[in-house]
């Protein structure tokens, strides 16, 4: 595997608990690259590793051509990171926070200019206890951003955001990949992995069970597409014996037909044909979500604690 990060068997265990286990991937440059999986499942002590904040028990890790254990000091200066327990003082104010962070850094930082292009301008007196969680979030970007990165790494980002500023989030990190930086997403959001990541690996119990684009993903893993109608008094069975359908079913007055993607239309058009048009037709196409439950299984089944 060559990339901008390459992974062969990385392991990490603390004591008798296995947080990743021959865990291998790479990332390509200008890549938003997702870690997806449960509380528990070693996406964090995964990136940890890349950056060198704990060290791999085993394998070959290397970002950027540098082994982070060995090269943490020269690795740092070319990363960015916004860590899952990411916080500040909260007397620290916002022009504060970026010119403490911008002196870890080689070259001078404009705190103005970075203040602007993060639309914390109008924040910059303001205190850190005082930030809504969007307005924490775009700060906590902005200096992880500082010294323009190469890579960067975000960890449970939008965790405790509600659906409005998780949104705002996500295309401020579409910019950061814009102005040039590889990114790695670590979430447990579907959704978000979905809108974000151009590749996905899904972790479980500290191994990686699949990697794919979420579409792919979802077109191996997700399952058949549902249409639900009312039939209205019309017995919708005859749509078993198209090409495609796997089952129909109706229960409590509503038709579930189950198919593959291509039935859908062979299935409408026969509706119509039958004198039966619905006016409450869906099509359920399987998401990421479907995807993941199929390959890791039920919450009850997965155990573990944080990593």
């Amino acid at each position: 595997m060559a990339g901008i990060i390459t992974v062969e068997h990385g392991r990490k265990r603390y004591g008798d608990v296995v947080a990743i286990e021959d865990v291998s991937f790479s990332v390509e440059a200008g890549e938003i690259f997702g870690l997806l999986g449960r509380n528990g499942a070693g996406k964090t002590t995964t990136v940890e590793c890349l950056q060198g904040l704990r060290s791999a028990d085993g394998g070959r890790l290397e970002v950027l051509g540098l082994d982070p254990g060995r090269h943490h000091d020269r690795l740092r200066r070319r990363i960015g990171s916004q860590l899952q327990s990411a916080a500040l003082p909260d007397r620290l104010r916002v022009g504060e926070a970026v010119r403490l962070f911008a002196t870890l850094h080689d070259e001078p930082v404009d705190l103005a200019a970075t203040l602007e292009a993060w639309g914390l301008s109008h924040l910059r007196r303001r205190p850190f206890a005082r930030l809504s969680g969007g307005q924490q979030q775009r700060l906590f970007l902005a200096l992880a951003l500082l010294g323009r990165p190469e890579v960067v790494f975000l960890d449970e980002l939008t965790t405790g955001l509600d659906p409005q500023a998780r949104r705002a989030t996500w295309e401020l990190v579409r910019g950061v990949r814009d102005r040039g930086a590889t990114v790695v997403v670590v979430t447990h959001f579907m959704e978000e992995a979905d809108a974000l990541c151009d590749r996905v690996a899904i972790m479980d119990e500290g191994r990686i069970v699949a990697l794919d684009t979420p579409r792919g993903l979802v077109a191996q893993r997700g399952g058949e597409v549902r249409s639900t109608f009312t039939p209205d008094g019309h017995d919708p069975r005859f749509l078993a014996a198209l090409a495609g359908v796997s089952s129909v079913r109706v229960e409590r007055g509503l038709a579930t037909v189950t198919s593959d993607a291509a039935a859908t239309v062979r299935v409408a058009a026969a509706l119509v044909e039958h004198g039966i048009t619905p006016v409450d037709f869906r099509t359920h196409h399987p998401t990421l979500d479907d995807a993941f439950l199929a390959l890791t299984g039920p919450v009850e089944a997965n155990g573990g604690g944080a990593r």
